[in-house]
């Protein structure tokens, strides 16, 4: 049970810290960071709002199958 605690929170936290670090780098509007590379951000939240309909979708596809039986 420990285990799967640990692993459940480690991935709220990575994803916690890619959102926080995505949010303070694209809201930078000083002259130093776009006189330097563009940075982009970590990760593509579009792709992953996609990814996580697309999963809960099954999730709850496969749910109701099992319940329906």
């Amino acid at each position: 049970m420990r285990l799967l605690l640990g692993i459940i929170l480690g991935v709220i936290l990575t994803i916690g810290v890619a959102y926080l670090s995505d949010a303070s780098t694209s809201g930078a509007t000083n002259a130093a960071t776009q006189a330097s590379v563009e940075q982009r951000p970590m990760v593509n939240w579009d792709v992953v709002s996609k990814n996580w309909q697309s999963l809960s979708f099954g999730v709850r596809n496969t749910w109701n199958k099992l319940a329906a039986r």
